[in-house]
C-alpha cells in the first residue's frame, strides 16, 4: 500500500483577504446593523469581552447604553474581591516581570456566592444587559445564582467548547440539560470548525462564540499550538449555522471574538458569516474601561499552565469614539461602526445576513499594493 501523507488545509486570517464592492452600492445611514439572541435585541453587532480590564459593571452599562453586548467575566475580581478595584490597581501598577505571579495570586481567592449576585446586581444598577460569563466547571453552580440576582444571558466559555466532552465526572454539564433548566439564552464558546458548531447548535443554544486564541493578550497558539485563523474559523462556523437553519429553520446567531484590530478586520468577519464580534484589547485601549490601559485574558492567571500575558494597550480612545468617530485616526482604530456600515454600503448589502453574501479573495499583499510611501512614513 502506497504511503499517503495528511493534506493540510490552507486557513486564512484577516490580514490575508480582502472584501470585493457589490454590483449595486447602498446609503452606508440606510443600512440595517441590528441583530439578536433568542429574543434579545441589539442595536450594535459588538460585544465586550469577559476579560476583567475590559468589562466591569459601569463599562457594562455604557456600552448597553450605545446598543452593544457586555459580558462580565463572573469567575473574576468582581466574584473573588471584596474590593476588585484595589486589585486592578494592583495589577495595572506591577512590574511585567512579577505580573503573572502577581494575578495567579490575585485570581487563587476563592470565588464568593455572594459576589455573584452582587456582580449581577451592580450590572443591572448601572443599566447594564445583566449578561455573564462562567467556565464549563462552575455553570452549574453559578449559572443559577447569576439569573436568581437577574442575569439575562449566561456565556459558557473556555478556550475550546464542544458538545461531547470526556471527563471522570458521573454527570458533566450537558448543554442540552443546561438549557431546558436555565430561563435565559445560553451563549457558548469557543469553537472554529464546522462538525462542533453543527453539534453544539443541535443542543439547542442560543448563540456561539468563533475564535481559538487569536486575543492580543492570548498566548494558547504559542503555549498549545493550537488555533485556526479568524476568517476561516468564521466561514466554518458561519457554513454549519446556515446548514443547520436550513434543517430546523431555527437561526443561531455567530459571534467572532479575538484578534480584530481595525474596522477592515471587523468588516471582514462580517463578510465571512458573522453575526456580530466581541472586542478585547480595542476597548481595554479606551478611557472607560476599568484595566487603566492594561490587559490580560482569562487563562493568564492559571496556576499551572498561564496562557496569555498582560499587554499595555495604553488609553487611545474613548468608548464612544471607537465605536462612532469623530477621529482623526488613518488606521481604522476609531469609528469602527461607520467603518462597518461604508463597508456595506459598498457591497450593497442592506443588512448583517446580506452581507454575509460578500465576496472576499484570497489578497495577502492588499494593505501593501501601492502604498510604499505610507509605509516609509511609517518606518
Amino acid at each position: 500500500m502506497a504511503y499517503q501523507s495528511r493534506v493540510l488545509q490552507r486557513a486564512y486570517g484577516f490580514e490575508e483577504v480582502a472584501i470585493v464592492p457589490g454590483e449595486i452600492t447602498v446609503n452606508p445611514e440606510q443600512t440595517d446593523i441590528s441583530w439578536k439572541i433568542a429574543d434579545i435585541e441589539f442595536t450594535l453587532p459588538v460585544a465586550a469581552s469577559a476579560m476583567d480590564a475590559v468589562v466591569d459593571p459601569i463599562f457594562a452599562g455604557r456600552l448597553t447604553k450605545l446598543g452593544g453586548l457586555p459580558v462580565l467575566n463572573l469567575e473574576g475580581l468582581h466574584s473573588r474581591c471584596d474590593d476588585p478595584y484595589d486589585a486592578l490597581d494592583r495589577i495595572a501598577r506591577e512590574p511585567a516581570s512579577t505580573v503573572t505571579s502577581l494575578l495567579q495570586e490575585i485570581y487563587s481567592a476563592p470565588i464568593k456566592e455572594n459576589l455573584v449576585g452582587r456582580a449581577v446586581e451592580q450590572m443591572k444598577k448601572y443599566g447594564a444587559r445583566a449578561i455573564v460569563s462562567v467556565t464549563p466547571m462552575n455553570t452549574k453552580k453559578y449559572g443559577p445564582i447569576a439569573v436568581e440576582a437577574g442575569a439575562e444571558m449566561i456565556v459558557v466559555q473556555s478556550t475550546v467548547t464542544t458538545a461531547r466532552h470526556v471527563s471522570k465526572s458521573t454527570h458533566g454539564l450537558r448543554f442540552q440539560e443546561l438549557v431546558k433548566q436555565t430561563p435565559v439564552p445560553i451563549m457558548v464558546g469557543n469553537t472554529v470548525s464546522y462538525n462542533t458548531t453543527l453539534e453544539l447548535m443541535e443542543t439547542g443554544i442560543h448563540a456561539i462564540l468563533v475564535g481559538v486564541g487569536p486575543g492580543s493578550a492570548c498566548t494558547s497558539r504559542e503555549v498549545l499550538g493550537i488555533g485556526v485563523p479568524q476568517i476561516t474559523a468564521t466561514l466554518d462556523c458561519a457554513a454549519a449555522r446556515d446548514e443547520y437553519e436550513r434543517r430546523t429553520g431555527r437561526y443561531v446567531p455567530i459571534i467572532t471574538d479575538g484578534g480584530i484590530r481595525s474596522g477592515g478586520d471587523l468588516c471582514k468577519s462580517f463578510a465571512a458569516g458573522a453575526d456580530a464580534v466581541m472586542l478585547g484589547s480595542v476597548f481595554a485601549a479606551t478611557a472607560e474601561a476599568p484595566g487603566k490601559g492594561f490587559h490580560w485574558g482569562m487563562a493568564t492567571p492559571h496556576v499551572a499552565l498561564p496562557r496569555g500575558t498582560r499587554i499595555h494597550a495604553g488609553i487611545q480612545s474613548s468608548l464612544e469614539r471607537s465605536l462612532f468617530g469623530p477621529t482623526n485616526k488613518t488606521n481604522g482604530s476609531e469609528n469602527l461602526i461607520g467603518a462597518l456600515r461604508t463597508a456595506m454600503g459598498m457591497c450593497g448589502a442592506r443588512n448583517i445576513r446580506e452581507m454575509h453574501n460578500a465576496q472576499l479573495v484570497y489578497a495577502p499583499t492588499i494593505k501593501t499594493e501601492g502604498k510604499q510611501l505610507q509605509i516609509g512614513a511609517r518606518d
